[in-house]
């Protein structure tokens, strides 16, 4: 009643100022004294009655052109993606004979990154690095992998996430303008076991379910202490993200309560979501992020994309605050920032990520070296890792990371260009990634150019220029498969 009536003395009010105005002009007739014409969107009087339309704001209107831009660009741009893909790498599912941890999922085998012509591997690894760039043989699947829409980024997830978190939660991950690029058989098993360094006794602790919101309390109830129960609560509530909020600038149709820090590290491993690093400017030379394992984050003692985090907290802090915004703090405040007290609740999620253990490996001693249940061919393997591949220089056990940055100089190898939105400059320097349970975290690099463990050995047997036999190749392999 108190709008309506103040609708009604507001509008007297205007009549009143006309009639003054129209009076100082010297007359006025019944078509200079009427109701102010109604907007779009406004409450008006319309034929004598008060009536409401909706609202179109000027955020929604913007919101609503993107969405249309986007939709009408998305075929393209994934088949753009696909022919980059289809380009690069041999896509077609060939499962080997070792499967993942959970036992769900065969680790997919042999070299997907496909070679120029008149090359051979064994060609290409005689080859020295000044000759490859003057002939531009640098395989281009390992070039750095562009994101699947690069000038836009953001987080990106597969289909297997955004289908458990929409049943479970009735959240949506999908985004509109863009897919998820790389076929199932390129990622971890959905969903992965869950071990716990607290609990080694029950093994995967995941009732072979995906952790939400919903159920983290019933799988994890009398395994985990309250201030770690508390934590993983926390791992799963979703806050908003670049992509994913209630703003005119997101990515998803509706607007969303954001995401969760588990929505990427599925049951504290990964899903092999991607987006771009945030510590990198311009947009062009970021570089594309595959979400790591969270398993054996206990024992690592630098994080973030660019390792400039020493310590699972001040992770746990930057990714809240920051990372999820494009490490832009100021977009951050815009779309509603997370911002977790330090000393309890960052202090929580740090002691449930803590817990998180690597998974079993039955082949391998307390200090992380093959036993007497390897096979002849892993003991060779595991020989050349640890002499000729040089691979122990940075993976040393066991726990196969030297907790270090290393630039493998690929400026050596190409020259950088533009590829879909992406400058593919050389990587810098990386940390070197924990190969315990490797098999279980495809696909591979920081940037998941890698599609498989075979990519990997031939991707550093050229780049270090080891000069392994296909034989010596073919031991390594099934050496990482013993992690």
């Amino acid at each position: 009643m108190r709008s309506r009536a103040n609708l009604t003395t507001l509008m007297a009010g205007s009549a009143v100022a006309a009639v003054i105005l129209l009076g100082m002009r010297g007359s006025l007739t019944a078509q200079d004294v009427k109701p102010p014409t109604p907007r779009k969107g406004d409450e008006s009087l319309v034929k004598g009655a008060l009536v409401k339309r909706p609202v179109d704001s000027p955020s929604e209107d913007a919101f609503r052109k993107a969405l249309e831009k986007d939709e009408a660009e998305f075929e393209a741009n994934q088949a753009g993606q696909r022919e980059l893909l289809e380009d690069r790498y041999d896509l077609g599912d060939d499962p080997s004979e070792t499967k993942m941890s959970g036992g769900r999922k065969a680790v997919q085998k042999g070299v997907r990154v496909k070679l120029g012509e008149g090359w051979t591997w064994e060609k290409l690894g005689e080859t020295p690095p000044a000759e490859i760039l003057a002939r531009k043989a640098f395989p281009k699947g390992f070039h750095p992998l562009p994101h699947v829409k690069h000038v836009t980024g953001g987080q990106v997830f597969p289909k297997t996430q955004i289908d458990a978190i929409a049943k479970a939660e009735k959240r949506d991950l999908k985004r509109f303008d863009v897919d998820f690029d790389l076929p199932d058989q390129f990622t971890p098993e959905f969903p992965p076991p869950i071990f716990l360094t607290t609990r080694p006794d029950l093994g995967d602790v995941s009732n072979g379910e995906v952790l939400t919101i919903k159920n983290y309390y019933r799988l994890l109830d009398g395994k985990v202490t309250p201030v770690q129960m508390e934590g993983m609560r926390l791992l799963l509530t979703p806050f908003p993200q670049q992509q994913f909020n209630q703003t005119e600038d997101r990515k998803t149709k509706e607007a969303s309560l954001g995401v969760s820090c588990l929505d990427c590290h599925t049951n504290g491993h990964t899903n092999a979501a991607f987006h771009l690093n945030p510590d990198t400017r311009p947009q062009p030379a970021r570089f594309r992020l595959d979400t790591v394992s969270l398993r054996g984050v206990f024992n690592q003692r630098i994080h973030g994309s660019k390792r400039s985090l020493r310590s699972i907290e001040d992770f746990t802090e930057f990714e809240q605050r920051t990372a999820y915004f494009d490490g832009d703090q100021v977009t951050a405040a815009k779309k509603g920032v997370n911002l977790p007290d330090r000393a309890s609740q960052v202090a929580m999620m740090a002691q449930m990520q803590n817990i998180l253990d690597f998974p079993p490996a039955p082949k391998l001693d307390v200090f992380g070296r093959l036993n007497d249940k390897a096979s002849d061919l892993e003991k060779k393997g595991e020989k050349l890792f640890f002499g000729k591949a040089t691979c122990a220089e940075c993976h040393p056990a066991p726990h196969y990371t030297d907790n270090l940055m290393h630039d493998l100089h690929l400026e050596r190898f190409y020259e950088p260009g533009m590829v879909r939105g992406q400058n593919d400059i050389a990587d810098g320097p990386i940390k070197t990634f924990t190969l315990r349970g490797i098999k279980d975290s495809p696909p591979y690099h920081h940037d998941g150019r890698l599609l498989t463990l075979d990519d990997t050995v031939e991707f550093f047997n050229l780049v270090l220029q080891l000069k392994l036999s296909s034989e010596e190749k073919q031991a390594l392999v099934a050496f990482l498969h013993c992690l």
